[in-house]
């Protein structure tokens, strides 16, 4: 659909502990209810029924696949932020303080040197 849905769905889960809560339990039944009931809002007054995730967005979404959000241009602080939420307490408990995070940079450590994806919609 658009890098501005995904990153919607990024920004509104992460300011809402009771969504992200949904979302760590039920990724793909999280994704579908945000859609019916908070995608459809262009605005406060506005509804629409042309916007979904595509395919490969939602996959990438259901599975906290960074690596994917990275390289099509989704804002990265956006799921940086909900991920570390969803799973540094679990990383830390295993591997010590910042490992999430560490292996975050790891993972991404390819696109050193490269030109970074865009952003833009």
């Amino acid at each position: 659909m658009s890098k501005y849905y995904v990153n919607k769905f990024l920004y509104t889960i992460d300011r809402d502990p009771e969504w992200v809560a949904r979302y760590k339990e039920d990724p793909a039944a999280t994704i579908d209810r945000w859609e019916k009931e908070i995608g459809i809002w262009l605005n406060s007054a506005e509804k629409t029924t042309w916007l979904s995730f595509t395919e490969e967005e939602r996959q990438a979404l259901i599975t906290y696949d960074y690596e994917w959000l990275f390289a099509y241009g989704a804002h990265f602080f956006l799921y940086l932020t909900l991920f570390i939420g969803l799973f540094a307490d679990d990383w830390t408990e295993e591997k010590g303080p910042l490992a999430y995070q560490l292996e975050w940079a790891r993972r991404l450590a390819p696109w050193i040197g490269k030109p970074y994806p865009s952003v833009a919609l």
